[in-house]
């Protein structure tokens, strides 16, 4: 599945509508710090690793969608660790990292399982290029209307302005709408009321954030009235939407 982004790409999702899960493993903190950065970007959630055996434990908690997998390791090098990887999740995409450009190197990573192979220094577009297009392969993610967001059982088309949830209209004011649309571009993640009156409002209502409670009660009702709720408040830290506990 994917829908739109706040930077309008077409953002992949899970068929269940969650964000799509990728497990980074290197030794060095500053690259997995930069790619974890990367791909969060994108709206994926991101666990990272910094040795093989750490990698195969996230594996098992995290299940990730997709890896990106660097071969020189303190412990486990990555080819023993795909190999533990694929033994429980045989599918499942994986982008080998490597400070080794010899042929010998590409062709042993690629016969152990690998489906893709990035020769560090690398840029981080193309990582995150291959990454997408792995994803996109394996049928983690399906397409959707780059217009049409979803998250759970609530719609909204961006064209249309459509808001439906489970099937039944939802009818909102252009300011209900354009807080709605932020939440759903940013599912699961907090936003704080700074940053909501920045992007909806557009302007610093100098301290009174109140009219962001004001208006996240108003989509309570037409939203979660009657139903599980999905927006939820983080006290002290501001309001996420994500879907619905079945």
């Amino acid at each position: 599945m994917t829908t739109t982004s706040p930077q309008g790409r077409t953002e992949l999702l899970r068929p269940d509508g969650r964000p799509v899960r990728v497990l980074v493993v290197d030794d060095e903190q500053s690259v997995t710090e930069l790619l974890s950065m990367a791909l969060r970007y994108e709206g994926w959630q991101i666990r990272s690793a910094a040795d093989g055996r750490g990698a195969v434990r996230a594996a098992r908690e995290f299940r990730p969608d997709a890896v990106v997998l660097d071969v020189m390791l303190p412990d486990l090098d990555g080819l023993s660790v795909l190999g533990r990887l694929r033994r429980e999740q045989q599918d499942m995409p994986v982008l080998f990292l490597t400070a080794r450009d010899a042929v010998e190197g590409r062709i042993a990573g690629l016969t152990a399982g690998g489906d893709d192979y990035v020769t560090k220094p690398f840029g981080v577009e193309e990582v995150v290029a291959r990454l997408r297009g792995l994803i996109r392969r394996s049928g983690t993610a399906d397409r959707r209307p780059q217009s049409v967001l979803v998250v759970g059982d609530l719609t909204l088309d961006e064209d249309s302005r459509d808001v439906t949830r489970a099937g039944v209209d939802i009818h909102l004011t252009a300011t209900e709408f354009e807080l709605l649309r932020y939440l759903m571009r940013n599912p699961r993640r907090v936003l704080s009321k700074a940053q909501i009156l920045d992007r909806v409002w557009s302007y610093d209502f100098g301290g009174r954030t109140n009219v962001v409670e004001l208006y996240i009660s108003y989509l309570r009702r037409k939203i979660d009235a009657g139903r599980e709720p999905m927006i939820h408040t983080r006290r002290g830290a501001g309001y996420l939407i994500k879907p619905a506990v079945a």
